[in-house]
């Protein structure tokens, strides 16, 4: 079996209110929900390299959000990869639905595919640790 992921990078899901929602989960769980995005980034350091930070964001979407397209699921999970080139090159190979489009932005790498059953599933690299100036 060949590792690809490297953790979970995100939870997503669709929400009639996501900001009524999101305060909910605030009040009720404590999720410390970002009033600037409706979301939050949970964070981490990597149990074999303690120096290397890490997160799992957790985000309600609007209802009707077609960023989950072309899943009509609920949610949406985000799975950290090392190389999000070669992953999408490997599953293409295999069969798996790739969407074409590659995003790359200072959040990291994003590519697309759909499981057997119909959901969205987003793969992401995360950008290379940026290096402090001396």
């Amino acid at each position: 079996m060949k590792k690809r992921v490297t953790g979970i990078g995100g939870v997503f899901f669709k929400a009639k209110n996501p900001k009524k929602l999101g305060n909910w989960y605030r009040d009720r769980l404590g999720i410390p929900v970002d009033p600037n995005w409706g979301g939050w980034a949970f964070q981490w350091r990597e149990d074999k390299s303690p120096r290397k930070r890490g997160q799992t964001v957790w985000s309600p979407f609007p209802a009707e959000t077609g960023y989950f397209k072309p899943s009509k699921k609920q949610f949406m999970v985000n799975y950290r990869v090392a190389n999000l080139k070669r992953v999408l090159k490997e599953l293409r190979a295999e069969g798996v639905s790739v969407d074409e489009r590659m995003e790359e932005s200072e959040y990291g790498k994003f590519g697309w595919i759909m499981d057997p059953e119909g959901n969205r599933i987003e793969l992401w690299q995360p950008p290379a640790p940026r290096r402090k100036k001396r």
